[in-house]
C-alpha cells in the first residue's frame, strides 16, 4: 500500500472543501511556470508592437520559459502566484470539494450507482459556481502572467492588491468579472474533463480489480483526466485568456474575440499553447488529485483521533 489507507469513515463536505483548496494550491506551486508559459503562448500574435518595446517571440514550452528567464528574470515565471493561490483556495474548494455533494444531490434517492449525465451535471454546476465566486482572482492572475516586465523594471501593477484596485478603477468593478461567460464555459468543460473522467477511470480500475484505491490508481486516473481536459478545453481556454487580457474595447465580447482569432490567425490559434497546457494540466491533475486523496484521509484520521476518547 502506497500512502495512507482508505478510511472507514467517509470524509465530510468541509473536509473535502478544505482538502481540495489545499491540494490545488500545492499543485499550483509545482506547475505555475508551465501555466505562465501557456498564457504567454496563447496571447502571442494578439498584441500590437509598441515603438519603445521589442516584441518577444516565444517558441515552445521550454523556449518560452528560457526566454522569460533571460529577458525578465526567474521571478517572472511566478508572476501572479499570489492571485493564483487565492484563486485555487476559493475556486478549487468549490468546484472539486463540493463535486461529490452536488453529485449526491442530483442522484436518485436509493440509487447505488451514479450515471454519467448526473456526474456531468454536477461538474458543470460546481464549475459555474466556482467561476462566479473566484473570477476576479483569475482575471488578476492572467494579467500578471501576460504582463511583460520592461527592461527598466517598470510594472503595470504594484502587487496583487494594487492590481484589483487598478482594474476596478480603470475598467469598473465589471472589469474584475471580465470573461466570466467564456470562463464558465471553459470550466464546465474542464470540470467534466477532469472530475468526471477521474471519477470514471478510478471507479473502473477499482471495480475490475486492476488497481486498488491507492497512489498508482490515483496517478493513472489523474493523468487520463488531465489529457481529456486539455483536448476538450483548449479552444475555450485560449479565447478566455485572450479576452481577459485584452485592452478595454479591443473585443466587443467573447464571441467577437473568437471570430477575430479565426479570421486573423486561423483555427490553429485555438490550440496555441497546447503542449504547455497538457504539461500543466497533466502534472497539475496528478499533483492535485494525489494530494487531495491523501489530505482527505489525513484529515479524517486526525478528526477520528481528536474525537475518540483517550
Amino acid at each position: 500500500m502506497v500512502g495512507l489507507k482508505p478510511t472507514d469513515v467517509p470524509p465530510s463536505a468541509p473536509v473535502k472543501f478544505l482538502s481540495a483548496g489545499t491540494a490545488a494550491c500545492i499543485a499550483d506551486l509545482c506547475t505555475f511556470p508551465l501555466d505562465t508559459a501557456k498564457v504567454r503562448l496563447q496571447i502571442q500574435g494578439e498584441a500590437k508592437p509598441v515603438r519603445s518595446m521589442t516584441v518577444v517571440q516565444y517558441k515552445g514550452v521550454f523556449g518560452t520559459l528560457a526566454t522569460m528567464v533571460k529577458t525578465e528574470g526567474p521571478s517572472s515565471l511566478y508572476n501572479g502566484l499570489v492571485a493564483g493561490l487565492q484563486r485555487q483556495m476559493s475556486f478549487a474548494s468549490i468546484r472539486i470539494g463540493l463535486y461529490d455533494s452536488v453529485k449526491q444531490f442530483y442522484s436518485s434517492k436509493g440509487s447505488d450507482s451514479t450515471g454519467i449525465l448526473t456526474r456531468l451535471l454536477a461538474g458543470c454546476t460546481t464549475g459555474a459556481m466556482a467561476v462566479t465566486c473566484a473570477q476576479p482572482t483569475d482575471v488578476v492572475k492572467v494579467r500578471f502572467q501576460a504582463h511583460v516586465t520592461l527592461m527598466d523594471g517598470s510594472k503595470k501593477y504594484n502587487g496583487t492588491v494594487d492590481a484589483y484596485k487598478t482594474i476596478a478603477k480603470e475598467e469598473g468593478v465589471r472589469g474584475l468579472w471580465k470573461g466570466t461567460l467564456p470562463n464558465i464555459t471553459r470550466n464546465a468543460i474542464v470540470n467534466c474533463g477532469e472530475l468526471v473522467t477521474y471519477d470514471l477511470i478510478k471507479e473502473a480500475l477499482i471495480k475490475y480489480h486492476l488497481m486498488t484505491d491507492n497512489f498508482p490508481c490515483h496517478f493513472v486516473a489523474a493523468f487520463g483526466a488531465g489529457f481529456c481536459a486539455t483536448v476538450v478545453a483548449s479552444p475555450v481556454d485560449v479565447v478566455k485568456t485572450r479576452y481577459m487580457n485584452s485592452a478595454p474595447g479591443q473585443y466587443k465580447n467573447a464571441l467577437n474575440c473568437m471570430l477575430t482569432m479565426v479570421i486573423k490567425e486561423g483555427p490553429a490559434a485555438f490550440y496555441k499553447g497546447f503542449v504547455p497546457s497538457f504539461l500543466r494540466l497533466g502534472s497539475w491533475n496528478i499533483v492535485m488529485f494525489v494530494s487531495y486523496e491523501q489530505l482527505k484521509r489525513a484529515m479524517v484520521l486526525a478528526q477520528v483521533a481528536w474525537e475518540s476518547p483517550f
